[in-house]
């Protein structure tokens, strides 16, 4: 019977040990924005210039990656518009949020990565401190999640032909942790980790919304991998959709 029950014990201590970690309560002084007075900030992202060719994915060395997307294919870290429109910038909040507001950390996993033809899709993506992040491997080839983060935690898992999914959280905010795939080597994606909701990507043509923001000054910053960085001053008051936007060079 104490054999038994010391069995018992260890496999409750060996359950407790392996399950998820609870999600961070959330920072803040315990305020919440009020939803009926918060106002927006939308935009565009653009480019001025000639912007550059982009470079050609060699596939070669995987059969299953030629299969899937060729033997050369354009590179996805530039993508411009014929009007200037930049796809995959980040534009966030950097500073100005009043530290009395609380945010919750959402539950709700992000389907973060995708690794589909040979790529990180989507190759730029926001998170929120705290928030699941699932990796997905649609390819018929092995892959590997690497994450080089410089404050977060650092992983590195191979992850088989449509094997399960790997799921991490990220502990503090980051802007940006770069992914990449060490099987190979064109693979790239970025993920931005706040600790607030006031973040955006660029679609194809540019644009982005940030909804629910309380009145306020903000520094508006935007991140992108090939043209840098930039920041504007921005005032929203009540229920204003303000207006905004960015021009970015080499």
């Amino acid at each position: 019977m104490k054999s038994l029950s010391c069995l018992l014990l260890s496999l409750a201590l060996v359950a407790a040990c392996s399950s998820p970690p609870p999600a961070p309560a959330p920072a803040g002084g315990g305020k919440k924005v009020d939803a009926a007075s918060a106002g927006s900030l939308a935009g565009r992202v653009t480019f001025t210039g000639t912007p550059p060719k982009p470079d050609l994915l060699r596939m070669t060395a995987d059969p299953a990656c030629v299969q899937a997307a060729g033997a050369t294919a354009p590179s996805d870290a530039v993508l411009v518009g014929t009007d200037g429109s930049v796809q995959n910038a980040f534009v966030y909040i950097k500073d100005g949020i009043d530290p009395a507001f609380s945010f919750d950390t959402p539950v709700t996993p992000v389907v973060l990565l995708d690794q589909k033809g040979c790529r990180y899709v989507p190759r730029v993506v926001g998170i929120r401190v705290g928030q699941p992040l699932e990796v997905f491997n649609s390819d018929d080839t092995l892959h590997n999640v690497h994450a080089m983060p410089m404050a977060n935690q650092e992983f590195n898992r191979g992850q088989p032909a449509k094997a399960p999914k790997l799921a991490h959280t990220f502990t503090v905010p980051e802007v940006m942790v770069r992914f990449k795939c060490n099987v190979h080597g064109w693979m790239t994606a970025h993920v931005g980790v706040m600790t607030h909701p006031y973040f955006a990507v660029t679609g194809a043509d540019g644009s982005f919304e940030i909804k629910g923001v309380p009145a306020g000054t903000y520094t508006l910053a935007v991140w992108h991998e090939e043209f840098g960085n930039g920041i504007q001053t921005v005032t929203i008051a009540d229920r204003e959709a303000k207006t905004v936007g960015f021009t970015l060079k080499q």
